[in-house]
C-alpha cells in the first residue's frame, strides 16, 4: 500500500511513553499498521494569530506543491513514452524511493532553516514551488510542441496510402518529368479493384498513355498506381476515376521539396534526442525537490496543528514567552489495506479523550445527507499522504 496515514498526539511524561501506547495498540496485539516516528524539529511557535493564519495557508500550500509534485511525476511518464514502465525508478526523493524517504524522514536543515519563522519556511517552500511549476510549463511547452511536429511528419508517413505522404514511396524513374504534354499521376485502387483498374484505365480518358500503369507500393487494402497522360486530360481522368472508386492523389514529383521533409524530420528527431536525456535529467531532479518540499509542508502542518489543538488553547501565554516545550510525538503509520476500519477505532479508542467533539462528529457519520465524513476530523492530528503520484499503473 502506498497509503500513509501521518499523526501527532500530546506526550504523555515523555513522548516515547506515547510512542510506546501507539505501538501497543497497533502492531504488537494485531497487525493493523506498520509505524515510524516522524521527526519535526523544534520549530519557532510563534503566536496565535500567526498560527491560526498559517494553518489555513499551509492547506493550501499542501494542495498546491501536490500538484505540482503529480504533475512532475505525470510529466514524466509521458516523456518515457514507451518505457514508461520505468518511470517509478526514477520518481526518487533525496537518491531513495519515496516510502524509504517518508519513513526515515528526516527535516532539511539547509534548505528549510530551523531559525527562521514558520511563515518564512513556509514562503520558502511556496517560492521553491513556484519555480518548478513555471519551469515545468515552458520545459513542456517547449518539448512538446517538437514533439507534436515530428508526430504530424510521421503520421503523414504512415497509415492508408488515401492521406498518408508518398514522397517516401515515388521515385524518380516512375515519373515523365519535364514534358510541356504529359504528366504522371498516381492513382489508389481498392485491391479487389485491381482487375477493374487494368481493364479500365485506359478508357477512362482518350489521352491517356496505352500500357503506361505499374504498381509503385501496396498496403493492407490499396495499391498505388501511376499512370501517365496528356495534361488537358487532368480533369476529365479525375473525374472518371472517382466515378469507378479509383482515387487519384494530389501528388507532384518534387526532388527539392522531398528533401525538405526529409530533412525536417531528421533535424526533429535529432532534436527530440538531445532535449530527452536532460528533460528527463531536469524531471528526477525537480522531482525530489519537490517532493521534498512538499513532505516538509506536511510537517509543518502537523506541527502548527499539533501546538494550536494541544497546547495553545491552555498554555498560550507560556508559548508566547518560549517557556515551554511543545510536547507532542508524530507518527507515520502505513495501514495494513484490510484493516483499515479497525485502525481508525482503534486509534479513536487511544485518543478519544483529547477531544470530545471528535466522537459526536463520528457518531453521526452515517446519518443519511450528511457528508461530515469529508471532514477527516479526529481527536489526534492526521493528514492522508500517498505516495502513488500516477494516473496509471506501472
Amino acid at each position: 500500500m502506498t497509503e500513509f496515514w501521518l499523526i501527532s498526539a500530546p506526550g504523555e511524561k515523555t513522548c516515547q511513553q506515547t510512542w510506546d501506547k501507539l505501538m501497543v495498540a497497533t502492531t504488537r496485539t494485531n497487525n493493523l499498521s506498520v509505524n515510524n516516528k516522524f521527526n519535526i524539529p523544534d520549530l519557532k511557535v510563534g503566536t496565535l494569530d500567526v498560527l491560526v493564519g498559517l494553518s489555513d495557508e499551509l492547506a493550501k500550500l499542501d494542495i498546491f506543491v501536490e500538484s505540482v509534485v503529480r504533475k512532475v511525476a505525470q510529466y514524466m511518464a509521458d516523456v518515457l513514452e514507451d518505457s514508461r514502465d520505468k518511470v517509478q525508478e526514477n520518481l526518487l526523493a533525496n537518491g531513495v524511493d519515496l516510502v524509504t524517504y517518508i519513513t526515515r524522514f528526516q527535516w532539511d536543515m539547509a534548505k528549510y532553516p530551523i531559525k527562521q519563522s514558520l511563515k518564512n519556511i513556509s514562503e520558502i517552500i511556496a517560492k521553491q514551488a513556484s519555480q518548478i511549476d513555471n519551469d515545468l510549463k515552458a520545459r513542456a511547452s517547449a518539448y512538446n510542441n517538437l514533439k507534436g511536429n515530428l508526430q504530424n511528419l510521421e503520421r503523414k508517413n504512415a497509415g492508408s496510402l488515401l492521406t498518408r505522404s508518398l514522397a517516401d514511396i515515388a521515385k524518380k524513374d516512375d515519373f515523365v518529368l519535364d514534358s510541356e504534354y504529359l504528366i504522371t499521376m498516381l492513382v489508389v485502387v481498392p485491391k479487389t479493384g485491381y482487375g477493374d483498374w487494368q481493364k479500365t484505365y485506359e478508357s477512362l480518358s482518350e489521352m491517356v498513355v496505352p500500357r503506361s500503369t505499374k504498381l509503385l507500393f501496396e498496403d493492407n487494402d490499396s495499391g498505388l498506381f501511376s499512370v501517365t497522360l496528356f495534361r488537358k486530360a487532368i480533369d476529365d481522368f479525375k473525374h472518371k476515376a472517382r466515378e469507378n472508386k479509383f482515387t487519384v492523389r494530389d501528388f507532384q514529383y518534387n526532388e527539392e521539396e522531398m528533401k525538405a521533409d526529409k530533412e525536417e524530420m531528421t533535424r526533429l528527431s535529432t532534436d527530440k534526442k538531445k532535449q530527452f536525456g536532460p528533460l528527463v535529467r531536469w524531471l528526477k531532479v525537480n522531482f525530489s525537490e519537490a517532493f521534498i518540499a512538499w513532505i516538509h509542508i506536511k510537517a509543518l502542518r502537523v506541527f502548527v496543528e499539533s501546538v494550536l489543538r494541544f497546547f495553545l488553547v491552555t498554555n498560550f501565554f507560556c508559548f508566547v514567552d518560549m517557556g515551554c516545550p511543545v510536547n507532542f510525538q508524530a507518527m507515520l503509520l502505513q495501514p495494513n489495506k484490510k484493516n483499515m476500519k479497525k485502525l481508525r477505532e482503534v486509534l479513536n479508542e487511544l485518543y478519544k479523550h483529547l477531544d470530545s467533539s471528535a466522537a459526536i462528529i463520528d457518531a453521526v457519520m452515517d446519518i443519511p445527507g450528511l457528508n461530515l465524513s469529508q471532514q477527516e476530523y479526529y481527536p489526534y492530528v492526521y493528514y492522508k499522504l500517498d505516495c502513488n503520484l500516477l494516473d496509471f499503473k506501472v
